[in-house]
């Protein structure tokens, strides 16, 4: 195998922050994105190679890959970008790996033809291997495991530090989209849905959100009916529900744009000092058609450098010849449940 591997979107906030651990860690990614004075100016900081290419041609994107074993793609919105690097990815036969948590993004790397191609390429496509999803996927397999017969299961999970602009961006298009659960296996428009959580500090109200686990989670555990939580204040929950009034004004593409450039000029990501003063915690529970619940309580490292850690042990795992999965994986599925628990200042999944 290669030894090559490529960081695309590579000044983007959560890809120079892997950038710079693997430098750390004596790896050597080349970096790639569109915008050349930017790529060249982190590559020259941290004495990495770089590429320049842009994703509106999958064969040329694929012949800049033609060496490369595996791609951890950071450039969102990846609503825009994941499909043209999935297809270079699969027709260059490299590994893909991105750092998304876009519902609409993983249905399609899960779809039959995306799994079908890469098998038939002998690659892994697997979506969110950072924050999104690798904490929850891992709890929903734990949940799954202690409970097979589990008809529901809901996550949720607590931080606290600010987004990063391609978080920010994401969240944009997400009010756009609307609120989603899944419901006897198929992913459904929903409202604001609202419950008491206690994600380890006692208990807070919570509503849910149209998080990637909506998603992901039926094909870790192939449980049917999936829902994800934050903790919100009762003025949050107005504001989200009046959004949602919104949606057809927030799904216009003047308001798009001009959301998205006020993030770009105001949005910055958190430092470090903030990243590691606000750590997260993940909650899950199932329950089967008993009225049986189990629940389980997860700890880890403030988000974003969960999206720091969770892709560059895939890379070294991958690096090290370890992988004998291809086709669509979930995070839980390519690297096992309890995959969180290996990574760096993180507790063990427990279960009550």
């Amino acid at each position: 195998m290669s030894q090559s591997w490529l960081i695309y979107g590579a000044y983007g906030y959560s890809a120079q922050l892997i950038a710079q651990e693997a430098k750390r860690r004596g790896l050597t990614p080349i970096l790639a994105g569109r915008d050349e004075a930017k790529v060249k100016t982190v590559a020259t900081r941290l004495k990495f190679d770089y590429r320049v290419f842009d994703l509106s041609d999958p064969q040329a994107v694929a012949e800049q890959l033609a060496d490369i074993a595996l791609v951890i793609h950071c450039a969102g919105p990846f609503s825009h970008t994941s499909k043209p690097m999935i297809e270079a990815c699969i027709r260059s036969s490299t590994h893909y790996f991105d750092i998304t948590g876009e519902i609409d993004v993983f249905e399609y790397a899960h779809s039959d033809v995306v799994n079908g191609r890469a098998k038939a390429a002998g690659i892994v496509v697997c979506p969110g291997v950072g924050f999104d999803v690798i904490p929850t996927d891992c709890v929903a397999r734990v949940l799954s495991e202690a409970m097979p017969d589990a008809t529901h299961l809901t996550l949720g999970f607590s931080g606290g530090s600010a987004l990063s602009p391609g978080t920010a961006k994401s969240s944009v298009e997400g009010l756009a989209n609307g609120n989603k659960v899944r419901s006897n296996g198929e992913i459904v428009s929903s409202g604001v849905n609202t419950r008491t959580i206690d994600f380890g500090k006692g208990p807070r109200n919570a509503m849910n959100i149209a998080w990637g686990d909506v998603s992901t989670a039926f094909y870790s555990t192939g449980i049917p009916n999936i829902e994800v939580y934050i903790p919100a204040s009762s003025k949050t929950i107005r504001m989200v529900k009046l959004a949602g009034l919104l949606k057809p004004a927030l799904r216009l593409s003047f308001v798009q744009d001009f959301l998205k450039k006020q993030i770009d000029k105001k949005v910055a990501g958190p430092g470090e000092e903030v990243r590691r003063k606000y750590r997260s915690s993940v909650w899950g529970e199932v329950r089967n058609s008993l009225g049986e619940v189990k629940t389980a309580y997860l700890e880890t490292p403030n988000g974003y450098d969960v999206t720091v850690l969770g892709p560059l042990a895939i890379v070294e795992h991958f690096l090290a010849g370890n992988n004998s999965v291809t086709g669509s994986v979930t995070p839980s599925l390519l690297m096992g449940a309890d995959f969180v628990s290996t990574l760096p200042d993180t507790t063990k999944i427990r279960i009550q």
